[in-house]
C-alpha cells in the first residue's frame, strides 16, 4: 500500500474533518460534493488517489438519508479511482436504534445500512459509541468502535463536583454508567423508563440514592430531549442538588434545544460527532473528539493498535 494518507469529507460535519486534518497535519482532500437541481447527489474527487490509504469522514446524522447517500457515493468514487483502501469514519452511525426486530414484519435497518456501506466498497469502518455494540457484527469487514469516555471523563474531572452520582436514563445504559462510576469512584443510579411509542418516554421511579448529590445523567445520545428532561425533573424531585447531562451524540431533533433551555438541567455536555448548526444554547457545552479520531486514523494508517487508546 502507498504510504500516502488522504482524508475526504462530505457535507455532514466538515468542521470536525478540518479539526482532524489539523491534528494530523494533513490537508483536506479535494472533493466536490453537491446536488443537482432535482436533489441527486454529485461527487467528484479532484485529486489522484490511486494506491492511497483514504478516509471518508461522514457521520450519518440528520438529514440521515442524504448524509448516508453522500458517504456511499464518495466511497464508490474513490473505489473507481483505484484507492488502495477506503475507511469510512462514521462518528455517528444513523439507524443504530433499529438494530433488532421489536415487532413482527419490522426491518433491521442497522444491518441494511451495514450491507450498503460494505457493498459500496468500504474496507474498514471507524465509529464512535455505537448505540448497540452488536452492530459491529453486522459488518463482514473490520470495525473499530471508539469510546468518547476519555474526553468526557477528563471534562467531568475538571468540573470538580463533590458527592457525585452517575445516572442511567434507562436500564439499557447501566453498563455505560457503571464504567464511568468505577473510573471516578462514585455511586450510580438507574431510572426506570418505559417507551409506549418511539420518541415518547415515561419515567416511573429511580433506583438508587440521589438525595443531596450532584447528578450526571449519562447516555450515548440525546434526540428529542424528552427523556433527559423528564429524568432531570424526577431527580430534582428525589432531592438531587444539581443535575447535568452528558452524551456523545447531540442529535437534538425537533424542539430538543428549547426543552433543554426550560429544563432544570444545569448543563448538557456533548461531543462534536454531530454539528450543532443553529441548535446552540448557553446550557450546551461541546467537546471536540477530533484528537481522539485523529489518533485512531493515524494508528489505522500505520497498522498500530487502536484498542491501546483505551488502556
Amino acid at each position: 500500500m502507498s504510504n500516502e494518507m488522504k482524508i475526504f469529507t462530505g457535507n455532514a460535519n466538515p468542521e470536525l474533518a478540518r479539526e482532524i486534518c489539523d491534528y494530523l497535519n494533513v490537508p483536506s482532500g479535494n472533493a466536490e460534493v453537491r446536488s443537482f437541481s432535482d436533489g441527486e447527489i454529485f461527487v467528484k474527487i479532484n485529486e489522484n488517489v490511486r494506491g492511497a490509504d483514504t478516509f471518508v469522514i461522514q457521520p450519518t446524522s440528520p438529514p440521515v438519508d442524504r448524509n448516508l447517500m453522500e458517504l456511499l457515493i464518495m466511497v464508490d468514487a474513490l473505489r473507481r479511482a483505484s484507492a488502495e483502501r477506503i475507511t469510512a469514519v462514521i462518528p455517528y452511525y444513523g439507524y443504530a436504534r433499529q438494530d433488532r426486530k421489536v415487532q413482527p414484519r419490522a426491518p433491521i435497518t442497522a444491518k441494511l445500512v451495514a450491507n450498503l456501506i460494505t457493498i459500496a466498497g468500504v474496507n474498514r469502518v471507524l465509529v464512535m459509541d455505537l448505540h448497540a455494540g452488536q452492530i459491529q457484527g453486522f459488518f463482514d469487514i473490520p470495525v473499530d468502535n471508539l469510546f468518547a469516555a476519555p474526553v468526557l471523563i477528563d471534562y467531568i474531572q475538571k468540573m470538580k463536583l463533590d458527592n457525585l452520582v452517575f445516572v442511567s436514563p434507562d436500564t439499557g445504559g447501566a453498563e455505560r454508567v457503571r464504567a464511568f462510576a468505577k473510573r471516578l469512584n462514585t455511586t450510580m443510579a438507574i431510572i426506570d423508563k418505559r417507551r409506549p411509542r418511539p420518541n415518547v418516554s415515561e419515567v416511573h421511579h429511580v433506583v438508587g440514592n440521589v438525595r443531596d448529590k450532584n447528578a450526571i445523567i449519562l447516555d450515548d445520545m440525546i434526540d428529542t430531549g424528552g427523556s433527559i428532561v423528564k429524568a432531570a425533573e424526577v431527580l430534582i424531585k428525589k432531592g438531587a442538588k444539581t443535575v447535568y447531562a452528558v452524551c456523545t451524540h447531540p442529535v437534538f431533533s425537533g424542539s430538543a434545544t428549547q426543552h433543554i433551555e426550560k429544563s432544570p438541567l444545569k448543563e448538557v455536555i456533548a461531543t462534536n460527532t454531530i454539528p450543532l448548526n443553529n441548535k446552540k444554547s448557553k446550557k450546551i457545552r461541546m467537546l471536540s473528539i477530533a484528537p481522539l479520531l485523529g489518533e485512531a486514523i493515524k494508528r489505522i494508517h500505520q497498522g498500530e493498535s487502536v484498542s491501546s487508546l483505551f488502556v
